[in-house]
């Protein structure tokens, strides 16, 4: 169906209608990806970064957005024009990084002392939420060059 919505309306038209399936897609994986933060997070994500103003939770949580565009990107790069291999290489990598993501997340939690999520909802800055970002962010990358 998209190939056909690309084929109609042509060079820019096409373009539009590409710019409008990867935003879908990928504010689609970004809520995904704020829902598994939240998981793995206790508290409420929403209330700790708006109502708290929680520093942690609000680096993890980005660093988790940051790392789905990453994969975005690499999926549009990627996909050279077609539509539709790029629409599901989006989707699908994405799903990939965003698991890779909470996996990476339990394993640091697991190898070293704490709870990386009560870390995360403290009040005072703690450097493993920075630990735990710049992982979300190498793996963000790592799956965008996936991709190539």
């Amino acid at each position: 169906m998209l190939a056909q919505v690309e084929s109609q309306l042509g060079g820019f038209g096409g373009d539009v209608a590409g710019a409008l399936a990867y935003s879908i897609i990928g504010i689609a994986l970004m809520v995904l990806g704020f829902f598994i933060v939240d998981w793995l997070t206790p508290g409420k994500l929403g209330e700790l970064i708006w109502t708290h103003r929680n520093r942690n939770a609000s680096l993890l949580l980005s660093s988790n957005l940051v790392g789905v565009g990453l994969i975005v990107v690499g999926a549009i790069w990627a996909s050279e024009g077609d539509l539709v291999q790029g629409v599901i290489s989006t989707f699908v990598f994405g799903v990939i990084g965003l698991g890779a993501m909470a996996v990476a997340f339990l394993i640091l939690d697991l190898i070293t002392p704490g709870k990386l999520g009560a870390l995360v909802v403290d009040e005072e800055p703690h450097p493993a939420v920075w630990v735990s970002s710049a992982m979300h962010l190498a793996l963000g990358g790592v799956i965008a060059m996936a991709l190539s």
